[in-house]
């Protein structure tokens, strides 16, 4: 992809969700939805190989679908209020409708079964871009008419989303399908006070792209595509294979890592609307979670000599390269750890 092109595509990315989270008005923020879905195309399908090729396909049409739902609730609620304030929605049909436009888009349960094909189609850096950016413009809408929501929908599609996202996830050997599984489970967690506290899901899915984006930086410098090539990655730079541990472990959410602070705070929140049965479902399915997450460390960082691998010794990496990357880990933390001072 030539200069230029690079530069009007990136730019188009970001106006338009920049239109979305500023936006006051369906027509404005369909409009950059669809923007956003167009000028994202051409980087999953740049890639020379009919999975690319694929991977565009899929995400287009489960983009229009959600799109065309979204304008549907849209267009009915302007017939009913007479406004098309994004605030102003008039009953719980629409509410419905607009819940499952933006949870397809979001790649949430029971509608994320794009989501893993689309990422596995794709290199991670792009992977890294449809799990991240990609989601802000609808997570923000969805903030912006949260006091709308069906409560009990939400809630319902949350369990769902932890629960599948941490059973499907078990299954896989393809690092790209484990994020997506990986990020279907985080949504759950965002639904989970969505309605009743939405300060907070924002702070954990901001929390979640902060920690995920140096993740895929560093399986993008070692070129882990699969479970097996974990397992070298010591070989290669025992720097980036400790500091993928320590990002992994920290979106499985243990203590002390900054992961774990944002489910504490989403367990307090639905135990204190005496919503104890959910909060404790909630806390049982993150261990499925919490099950692949230590798979990956457990290939990455302790199947290192003297300990036997199966796996062919690689060449190191250039150090250079790899003092940037090495230095995410800490300055997540950091950084994760602001937005709770102020909630």
């Amino acid at each position: 992809m030539q200069a230029n092109i690079k530069i009007l595509v990136f730019t188009g990315i970001i106006t338009s969700t920049t239109l979305v989270a500023s936006s006051n008005n369906w027509l404005l923020a369909w409009i950059s939805l669809e923007l956003n879905t167009l000028t994202i195309l051409p980087i999953i399908s740049k890639t020379k190989h009919p999975r690319a090729v694929e991977a565009t396909t899929k995400y287009f049409l489960t983009q229009a679908t959600a799109s065309c739902l979204l304008l549907f609730s849209s267009t009915i609620n302007a017939w009913q209020t007479g406004s098309w304030n994004i605030t102003q929605l008039s009953n719980e049909f629409q509410s419905t409708t607009m819940l499952i436009a933006l949870t397809m888009k979001l790649g949430a349960a029971p509608l994320h079964f794009w989501l893993p094909e689309v990422m596995q189609g794709t290199p991670l850096k792009t992977a890294l871009l449809i799990s991240t950016w990609q989601k802000i413009a609808p997570i923000t809408l969805m903030f912006s008419t949260s006091n709308h929501l069906p409560p009990n929908i939400t809630l319902t599609m949350a369990l769902l989303s932890t629960l599948f996202g941490g059973w499907a996830g078990m299954n896989q050997t393809q690092l790209r399908k484990t994020m997506a599984y990986s990020s279907v489970a985080n949504m759950g967690w965002t639904l989970l006070t969505l309605t009743s506290e939405p300060k907070m899901s924002l702070i954990n899915i901001f929390t979640y792209m902060i920690i995920t984006a140096p993740a895929f930086f560093l399986m993008a410098l070692t070129s882990a595509k699969t479970l097996q090539d974990m397992a070298t990655s010591w070989t290669s730079s025992p720097t980036t294979a400790t500091s993928l541990a320590i990002l992994l472990l920290s979106m499985a959410g243990l203590p002390p890592l900054t992961g774990f602070l944002p489910k504490l705070l989403i367990l307090n929140q639905l135990v204190t609307q005496n919503l104890t049965p959910m909060a404790l479902m909630a806390a049982i399915s993150s261990l499925l979670t919490l099950v692949f997450y230590l798979r990956i460390m457990y290939l990455t960082t302790l199947l290192n000599p003297p300990c036997s691998s199966t796996s062919t010794t690689k060449w190191r990496l250039d150090i250079n390269g790899t003092k940037m990357i090495s230095l995410m880990p800490p300055a997540t933390s950091m950084l994760t750890a602001l937005p709770v001072l102020f909630l």
